[in-house]
């Protein structure tokens, strides 16, 4: 089945070896079932809010969003970056490095902020790390999506997930890749920050 958009992107090696090893492989072990991709932004920047319920997901989502013409940028635990060979690949494929904890952390709002000005497609998970509620449910999330959409002016536009955890579930070491599992996507209307920017002004003493 042809994907609903082309990427109009440059893809760079990493991105190109990434699509061309994992595509093929989500298409031989999921089943999609795939809604409002026509919410994600054909192009420009924008924030991509999603849940998080297994360590795949990342795969998963990264294909429903290259599937509407993006190729996205994950905010990734900053230890990412130092393994051989992954590290490599996640830099060049222009993932966010996220330093917490550290006199550091700040880096990653900012190159977040400063990729979406950009005009790139940049994904946060509110909750900050992979849901440990019951039945998956997803936590409390941050302010850190809607803080790089006010303070660059792209909209943010909430995805919902799940079926990733039946392949690999949170915290699990080996996947089960048959039978072969759903991948449930849903991606929302743009969410209103009219009161966020408002306040954000009054702040500035706008």
């Amino acid at each position: 089945v042809a994907n609903p958009r082309r990427v109009q992107q440059r893809r760079g090696w990493a991105y190109g070896l990434c699509i061309a090893i994992v595509e093929p492989l989500l298409l031989a072990v999921t089943k999609r079932r795939w809604e409002g991709g026509e919410n994600v932004p054909a192009s420009g920047g924008c924030v991509l809010a999603a849940n998080h319920v297994s360590h795949l997901d990342p795969l998963t989502f990264a294909h429903f969003a290259y599937a509407y013409g993006r190729l996205v940028r994950f905010l990734a635990k900053a230890a990412v970056f130092d393994v051989p060979v992954v590290g490599r690949i996640v830099r060049s494929a222009k993932q966010i490095p996220v330093y917490r904890l550290t006199t550091d952390a700040s880096q990653s709002f900012t190159a977040a902020v400063e990729a979406v000005q950009e005009g790139e497609c940049v994904v946060v998970y509110p909750e900050g790390t992979i849901t440990r509620e019951p039945d998956l449910w997803p936590m409390t999330g941050k302010t850190g999506a809607a803080r790089i959409a006010l303070a660059s002016g792209v909209p943010v536009i909430p995805i919902a997930q799940w079926g990733a955890n039946h392949i690999l579930a949170p915290y699990a070491k080996r996947p089960r890749l048959f039978p072969r599992k759903t991948i449930y996507m849903k991606a929302g209307p743009p969410v209103d920050l009219d009161d966020g920017n408002d306040l954000a002004h009054r702040g500035r003493g706008e």
